[in-house]
């Protein structure tokens, strides 16, 4: 394990570490704007790799597993533009608010991140102003560009969750996350229900709020979007095939809920 510590802000991300923000498909005109807040991995180099072994840098405390893939596939599938985070939310997890303690975890599940521990002010200030603030400076520029240009925009922010949490199973194959939206989700759960075989969760496994979450709130409610989260269960997509089983089922459900949002003049 290599365990480094950054001794000026400017270190943080050098030359060698790449951006924050991942756009894929930035020209894209569906009325779905994807977003992706634990889409990456990556750990700047100035970190070492947090003092935590491969083993746990892989796991979901490190991302959303099968996350990437799906989103790719579905922004492709939907003509959507995609805006993805890069870096680990052990790092800086880009879907808290900066202020909360699980911004930058000392514990993640069972796994204590020795390189979250002692922090300075400046040290936490430096991961916000270098990663956090980047990507969603990001997604406000995005959509105040598609608002110029009357671009209607739907906010999709997605996840995936693991099968089994604290020892119980998760029966759920997707779920639905929301607060204030209430066009947005129920068309999403009468969709998803329409397949016998899936158990949908209604605000499961998480449900959004304004202190434990950030893009949908932020980016979401406070911009008067339509908007909703969607968390995939990490055991369907942890290959390619259920990467694209899952962006195939979305984009169908997804076009066709276009369809209804435009005749009802809701976008």
């Amino acid at each position: 394990m290599i365990l480094k510590h950054v001794g000026s802000p400017s270190l943080l991300l050098a030359t060698t570490d790449v951006s924050p923000v991942l756009e894929h498909n930035a020209a894209g005109r569906s009325p779905f704007l994807l977003t992706s807040d634990h889409y990456g991995r990556l750990i700047p180099g100035s970190l070492g790799d947090l003092g935590l072994p491969d083993s746990e840098l892989v796991r979901h405390i490190a991302w959303d597993i099968g996350i990437a893939g799906v989103a790719a596939q579905l922004a492709d599938r939907l003509d959507a533009h995609l805006i993805a985070q890069r870096y680990s939310r052990l790092v800086i997890d880009c879907n808290r608010p900066p202020h909360v303690a699980g911004s930058i975890p000392l514990i993640s599940e069972a796994t204590t991140v020795p390189g979250n521990e002692g922090l300075s002010r400046e040290d936490a200030e430096m991961r916000r102003t270098q990663i956090f603030d980047p990507y969603h400076r990001r997604i406000d520029e995005v959509i105040d560009q598609r608002l110029h240009q009357g671009m209607p925009t739907v906010l999709l922010s997605l996840h995936s969750f693991t099968p089994v949490y604290a020892g119980i199973a998760r029966p759920w194959h997707i779920g639905t996350l929301y607060h204030r939206d209430r066009v947005l989700p129920p068309l999403l759960l009468r969709h998803l229900r329409r397949d016998d075989d899936l158990v949908v969760g209604d605000n499961e496994p998480y449900a959004v709020g304004d202190e434990t979450d950030y893009t949908i709130p932020v980016h979401g409610e406070m911009r008067g979007l339509l908007n909703s989260g969607i968390e995939i269960r990490q055991d369907l997509i942890s290959d390619q095939a259920g990467e694209t089983t899952w962006a195939n089922r979305l984009a169908r459900i997804l076009a066709e809920i276009e369809t209804t949002l435009r005749a009802e003049q809701l976008i």
